[in-house]
């Protein structure tokens, strides 16, 4: 399996490691947005950027696919072993690397946005092209999680100067190649394998903000949901102990 190859298809009980910022409460703007959203039936799903610290948290959700998923996610039968070796190798410096949580910070979907070299001489030295590659929990499907996940990785390599994403995927993966062609992709089949270009326009000031709020809305929803997952140990914990404190005056008055 290649070590720079984010192929594409369609649980962590700890809680992150990093220190929680000191504006943990949401600002009071984003819960309007955010109650306004819901009284008119939108779903919002908030996608946040993963960094180096968190990778054995990809570890693990790569490893709970199945063989099935991991042909589909990575275009072969990935050993353990093989995936322990693409998530060592992926590059946060170069590379986009996103994931959705659940409440209790369990890994749902992830997608690699890798970047290409830019050819010489561009200007700015930005990447022009990017190749895009999810990957979702059996449990967790039927969510939209993976165009989810193509939406925020078309936005940030919009941002960066990308003007094509493309997508290799098996042409038995007919999740990842609708969710392509849903976005306008053009998608070319070339024997057992597809692959699907999409042009993206040119970034703007609109889009950067669209970014921004989105990064600051999900960092904010995620480090909620540490701080509940942290309450709820503490709540289980607290339970398990007058539990066998009953246990034992049971015993006594016995």
């Amino acid at each position: 399996m290649p070590d720079h190859n984010p192929a594409s298809a369609d649980d962590l009980q700890s809680a992150d490691p990093s220190p929680a910022p000191e504006a943990s409460r949401p600002p009071d703007w984003l819960g309007q947005v955010m109650q306004h959203a819901s009284r008119l039936g939108w779903a919002w799903v908030p996608v946040r950027s993963l960094s180096p610290r968190q990778r054995e948290r990809i570890a693990v959700h790569l490893l709970a696919l199945d063989e099935r998923d991991r042909y589909l996610r990575f275009g072969a039968l990935a050993s353990d072993a093989q995936i322990r070796r693409y998530v060592d190798t992926l590059d946060f410096s170069r590379d986009e690397v996103f994931g959705i949580f659940n409440r209790r910070l369990v890994l749902l979907a992830m997608a690699h946005l890798a970047y290409e070299s830019p050819p010489p001489g561009t200007p700015g030295g930005r990447p022009t092209s990017a190749e895009f590659g999810v990957s979702v929990l059996a449990a967790a499907r039927r969510r939209g999680y993976g165009a989810r996940l193509f939406d925020h990785a078309m936005l940030h390599a919009r941002n960066r100067g990308v003007r094509h994403l493309h997508v290799h995927a098996l042409s038995e993966n007919a999740a990842m190649i609708a969710i392509a062609r849903h976005a306008g992709a053009e998608v070319e089949r070339l024997g057992s394998e597809s692959e699907a270009v999409l042009t993206l326009p040119p970034d703007t000031v609109a889009s950067r903000i669209e970014q921004a709020v989105g990064s600051h809305a999900a960092q904010v929803d995620f480090e909620l949901k540490r701080q509940a997952a942290i309450l709820s140990d503490v709540l289980d914990s607290v339970s398990e102990i007058r539990q066998r404190h009953s246990d034992v005056g049971q015993v006594a008055r016995e």
